[in-house]
């Protein structure tokens, strides 16, 4: 099992990244709450990661800070719970807004993710709440500081692109993207305030 990662940021299209250490290029999947903190390319990342391994695939997912990699280890074990859901309620909320949604009953938040209805996010709120009491509960430290990122070349058609993989329907994702204010934003915040949008 790989517990974090430490090397260089090559490339980031969300929900990838690619991480160059010693030579050598990690492809990562992450939420988008790991991409607002990420630095500009060139610079050195630190990531927990959590490796998944199946028959046909191996898929390494990373996340800026311990407690979301933790939450997302939690939510695997969830009756129809994959790792695309997983990723998609990370990117609409960090972990520790999805521990108040939870034992705060907000079946109505977790509902407008992308992948999550109404029975899910009920089947969350009873199963996540013991495993969440269990948990040391601590906020995660960041695994590298938030800095300014660098503009796409067409942050519009990658956030677009970034919702699709995050489970939206492509017209849907063109909608959200459309309905957010995006003149002079990156791919990552195009895409927070069309994630913003939804858990309002």
């Amino acid at each position: 099992m790989i517990g974090w990662i430490e090397g260089t940021l090559k490339e980031k299209h969300p929900p990838y990244l690619l991480v160059d250490v010693s030579g050598v290029g990690y492809e990562l999947e992450a939420p988008m709450t790991t991409f607002y903190t990420l630095p500009g390319l060139g610079n050195s990342v630190k990531l927990y990661t959590h490796q998944l391994v199946r028959e046909d695939a191996q898929h390494l997912y990373a996340f800026a800070v311990r407690r979301d990699r933790d939450v997302f280890r939690m939510l695997l074990r969830v009756s129809g719970v994959g790792a695309k859901i997983g990723l998609a309620i990370l990117s609409g909320m960090d972990a520790n807004a999805f521990s108040r949604c939870v034992f705060e009953n907000d079946t109505t938040s977790l509902s407008r993710l992308p992948g999550i209805g109404k029975k899910t996010a009920e089947r969350l709120v009873i199963e996540m709440r013991d495993r969440l009491d269990r948990a040391d509960g601590a906020a995660g430290v960041p695994a590298s500081g938030t800095v300014s990122l660098p503009p796409s070349a067409d942050p519009v058609s990658e956030a677009v692109s970034a919702l699709v993989s995050l489970g939206f329907k492509p017209q849907e994702a063109s909608q959200r993207v459309r309905a957010v204010s995006s003149e002079g934003l990156v791919c990552e915040e195009i895409v927070r305030l069309a994630l913003q949008s939804l858990v309002k």
